[in-house]
C-alpha cells in the first residue's frame, strides 16, 4: 500500500517537472551560453560609459534675472547653483539687468554665491542693461564678473522703500551696507574704495570703466564670447581652486519654474494694486447687487493675491488704510447715497493712499502714475455716474402705488359735488373736487390722493388719453 503511494506520487511529479526539460537546458552549446553573457556583459558596460560621458561633459549653466530682486529671484538663484553643484557643471553663469531690490534677497543670493562650490559667473547683459543698487552687491560677489559693451554699474545708496529715514538711522544704515560692500569687494579682490563710493556718493560707471578700474574682470559682447575669454582663468571656491573650462563648453539655460515666475510677478507692485483695486471694486459690485456671488468671491480672491504681494514688496501702510478708507466710503455711497459726497471723499482718499503705498525711490517699486491716474479717473467717473443716476431716481415721480396716480387724467362718471366717482385706469375711483361742482363726462387731473379717495381739478384742455398725463 505504501510502496503503490509512493509510486503514484513520483509520477505525478514527473507530470509536472518533467526530466526532458532539464535535460534539454543542459544540452545548450556552450558557445551559445557564452555569447549570451558576452553581449549582457557589453550592454552593461556601454549604460555606464554612456551614463559617465553624460557627467563628465562640460555643461555650463545660464540663470536670468531681470526685475527687482526679490524673494523670487532669491530663491531661483538658489535652485541654480544647487542644480549647478549636482550637474558637476563648469559654471553658471546670473545673466542680470536688474534696478535693485530688497536687501534681505540680495544678502541671500550673495550668500549662495560665496558657498557655491561651482563657479558664479554674473554678467551684466544684455546691451541696454544695468547692475544698480543690489545688483552692484551681487556683480562684485561674483568669481568672475562680466559686462556688456553699452551697460552701467552702480547707484548703490540704501533707501528706505517705505519713504524718508531719520538722519541718524540712515548713517547707520548707510555704514553697514558700506562695510558689507567693502568686505565684498576684498574678498573678490576688487576695487575697494569705488566699491564705497557707489554706496556712499551714488557712483555710478559704464562697463568700459569699471573693467579700467577693475571692478569688473571682463567685457564681453555676447555669451559665447565671455565664455572663450575666460577659459583658463583659476578661481576658488568653496571645493578649491578650480580652472575655468569654458570654451568648448555647452551651454544649459536654466528658467525660471512656473511657481517662481509667478511669484516674481506677483511681486510687482503695479500688480499688486491693480489686483487690490479690481478685487475692491468687485465687492463694491457684489454689496451693491447681490445675486449668486461670483463676483464677491472673484473679488475675495483678487484682494488675496494683491494681499500675497504686500507680503513680497515693501508697502507703506498708511497709504493701504487711506485706501481701505476710500474703499469704506464708496460702499457707504452705495448703500446711502449723500449726492456724492461720500463718493468724493473715497476717491481723494484712495487717490492719496494709491500714490503713497508704494513711495519707493528705486522705479520697479513703486506704482507708475500712468497707472493710478486712469484708475481713480475711472472710479471717479462711476461714482458720479451713480450719484446722478440717484440723483434722478430721486427726483422721478413713483411709478407705482397710490402716488403714481399723481397727474393722470379721469373722467367723472358720478357728479362731483363735491364728491362722487371718476373713470381712470380702467377703474371707478371715489373722487373729490377741488374746485365746486364738476358735471359727469368732464375730465379731470388727479392732485393727489387722500386714502382710497383721489382729489381732483377740472381740465381745461383736452388733449390726453384717460388714465394717462401730460
Amino acid at each position: 500500500m505504501v510502496s503503490e503511494r509512493l509510486h503514484n506520487a513520483r509520477s505525478l511529479a514527473s507530470s509536472y517537472y518533467p526530466r526532458q526539460s532539464f535535460r534539454g537546458l543542459v544540452n545548450i552549446p556552450f558557445k551559445h551560453l557564452f555569447l549570451t553573457f558576452i553581449l549582457a556583459l557589453m550592454l552593461i558596460v556601454a549604460f555606464f560609459a554612456s551614463t559617465t560621458l553624460a557627467y563628465s561633459e562640460k555643461r555650463v549653466f545660464v540663470a536670468d534675472i531681470e526685475g527687482v530682486i526679490d524673494p523670487a529671484i532669491a530663491e531661483y538663484v538658489n535652485s541654480s547653483v544647487k542644480t549647478a553643484e549636482r550637474a558637476n557643471a563648469e559654471a553658471l553663469v546670473i545673466r542680470m539687468d536688474t534696478p535693485g531690490g530688497l536687501d534681505t534677497s540680495m544678502r541671500l543670493i550673495i550668500k549662495d554665491i560665496f558657498n557655491s562650490e561651482v563657479p558664479v559667473i554674473v554678467y551684466v547683459s544684455p546691451s541696454g542693461a544695468r547692475a544698480a543698487s543690489a545688483g552692484t552687491f551681487i556683480t562684485l560677489a561674483a568669481h568672475v564678473a562680466a559686462m556688456t559693451p553699452g551697460t552701467n554699474i552702480g547707484a548703490a545708496h540704501p533707501v528706505n522703500l517705505s519713504g524718508e529715514m531719520p538722519k541718524e538711522i540712515e548713517e547707520k544704515v548707510v555704514n553697514d551696507s558700506v562695510a558689507y560692500i567693502k568686505g565684498i569687494a576684498r574678498k573678490t579682490n576688487r576695487n575697494e574704495k569705488w566699491a564705497e563710493d557707489a554706496v556712499r556718493k551714488s557712483a555710478s560707471i559704464t562697463a568700459e570703466k569699471a573693467l579700467e578700474i577693475k571692478v569688473v574682470d571682463y567685457i564681453a559682447p555676447d555669451l559665447k564670447s565671455l565664455l572663450s575669454k575666460i577659459d583658463g582663468k583659476p578661481v576658488k571656491t568653496t571645493a578649491g581652486s578650480i580652472v575655468l573650462k569654458t570654451k568648448e563648453a555647452k551651454v544649459v539655460e536654466y528658467p525660471m519654474s512656473l511657481r517662481q515666475r509667478i511669484l516674481h510677478i506677483l511681486a510687482d507692485p503695479t500688480l499688486a494694486y491693480l489686483l487690490l483695486m479690481l478685487g475692491f471694486y468687485a465687492l463694491i459690485y457684489e454689496f451693491a447687487n447681490p445675486g449668486l456671488g461670483f463676483s464677491g468671491i472673484g473679488g475675495i480672491i483678487l484682494i488675496v493675491l494683491g494681499m500675497y504681494s504686500l507680503q513680497v514688496v515693501p508697502v507703506n501702510y498708511a497709504g493701504l488704510a487711506l485706501i481701505i478708507l476710500g474703499i469704506g466710503l464708496l460702499i457707504a455711497e452705495a448703500f446711502s447715497p449723500s449726492f456724492g459726497v461720500l463718493g468724493a471723499g473715497g476717491i481723494i482718499s484712495m487717490t492719496i493712499g494709491s500714490f503713497v503705498l508704494f513711495e519707493s525711490p528705486v522705479p520697479g517699486l513703486r506704482v507708475s502714475p500712468y497707472v493710478i491716474i486712469p484708475t481713480m479717473l475711472t472710479t471717479a467717473a462711476f461714482v458720479m455716474f451713480a450719484t446722478r443716476m440717484a440723483v434722478r431716481a430721486r427726483k422721478q415721480k413713483p411709478i407705482t402705488g397710490m402716488e403714481a396716480m399723481v397727474g393722470m387724467i379721469g373722467e367723472v362718471r358720478k357728479k362731483l359735488n363735491p364728491r362722487g366717482e371718476i373713470f381712470i385706469r380702467g377703474e371707478l375711483w371715489a373722487a373729490e373736487s377741488l374746485e365746486g361742482a364738476i358735471n359727469e363726462d368732464e375730465r379731470v387731473r388727479v392732485m393727489e390722493v387722500d386714502g382710497l379717495r383721489l382729489k381732483v381739478k377740472r381740465l381745461t384742455e383736452d388733449k390726453t388719453t384717460i388714465g394717462g398725463k401730460d
